[in-house]
């Protein structure tokens, strides 16, 4: 039996542009379980879809590594 999709947004600071968006959408998809992922440089949300529960230190650190940061909303 699989888990329903759910949706865990998180307030991410720095992004400015199209490339911000990019950078964080490659990181955050090596995550184990992520689904899909919605982010916007001009909103500053990230929208992670999952069918199981989320790891968040691993989609901060993703967050981390593509060189933003971030906190869930």
């Amino acid at each position: 039996m699989t888990a329903a999709p759910q949706t865990t947004e998180y307030r991410v600071t720095g992004m400015s542009c199209g490339h911000c968006e990019n950078a964080i959408r490659q990181e955050v998809a090596e995550v184990p379980g992520v689904t899909g992922i919605e982010v916007s440089a001009g909103t500053g949300l990230l929208r992670v879809a999952h069918a199981e529960p989320l790891d968040d230190a691993a989609i901060l650190a993703a967050v981390d590594e593509a060189g933003y940061t971030a906190a869930r909303a």
